[in-house]
């Protein structure tokens, strides 16, 4: 056996939003990120990310429920520190409630949310969704302060942002690395099940997941644009494969 072998395995949460952008570019309901959850399902992942944003521009509120019916999977569902949407999380109980900054100018969420200048607005939204029994994860940078804001709201998940190691070359790409395996390393310390997602692409994944620390990957864009050439499924099967081979 090997060292490798003696690793969890890394879980792979596919995120759906960019099937519902396509869907909404012309209206109607093709194509449905419904069948996209059931595909993932099918191919082995781990479960489904889906980010109700405040505009509606990709996932939309019925699209939740029928995500939740079509398959098994835990639902990750993404969203704003905002009245309306605890409301939505506290209807429909996903497994997990991911909360992320939001900026209706933003292409894609830029950064993550900083959850020590709004430790007394988050504290509210965390207590509900926990008492709810659903899985708080906060959507931070790898930074020692932002986790122990974390610790202090008591997030059962941080989920790294990984924008900055992603865009980044060189020593600077291994300095973001070592950051994001060091926070990992310490919020495992400390009883917190950390994730990271964000830029991850068959050419950067890897060392990632070889972090042994991290608990789960979540990955959307890119892969829903490896599926306009090979399809959805060998997508999905391929990013398996690289984090697999990782481990």
């Amino acid at each position: 056996m090997t060292e490798n072998s003696l690793q969890p395995r890394l879980r792979l949460g596919v995120n759906i939003d960019h099937v519902a952008t396509i869907r909404n570019a012309r209206g109607g309901d093709h194509p449905d990120p419904v069948r996209a959850a059931q595909i993932v399902a099918q191919v082995g992942g781990d479960g489904i990310t889906a980010h109700l944003r405040e505009d509606r521009r990709h996932i939309r509120d019925e699209d939740l429920k029928r995500i939740q019916d079509a398959t098994d999977l835990p639902l990750n569902l993404e969203m704003a520190a905002t009245d309306e949407m605890l409301e939505i999380a506290l209807r429909h109980v996903p497994n997990a409630a991911c909360i992320v900054p939001e900026n209706r100018e933003e292409r894609t969420t830029e950064g993550g949310l900083d959850a020590v200048g709004q430790h007394n607005r988050l504290v509210p939204i965390v207590t509900a969704l926990k008492d709810k029994g659903i899985r708080v994860s906060l959507f931070i940078e790898a930074e020692a302060a932002q986790l122990e804001a974390a610790m202090r709201l008591g997030a059962d998940i941080v989920e790294f942002h990984t924008g900055e190691y992603a865009h980044a070359i060189g020593d600077a790409r291994a300095a973001e690395l070592k950051r994001i395996a060091d926070m990992s390393a310490l919020a495992v310390k400390n009883g917190i099940e950390p994730h990271a997602g964000h830029g991850l692409t068959y050419e950067n994944v890897q060392p990632i997941a070889a972090i042994p620390q991290l608990a789960e990957l979540n990955i959307g864009h890119y892969l829903i644009g490896e599926a306009v050439f090979t399809g959805l499924e060998p997508a999905v099967r391929r990013m398996r494969e690289l984090m697999d081979d990782a481990r």
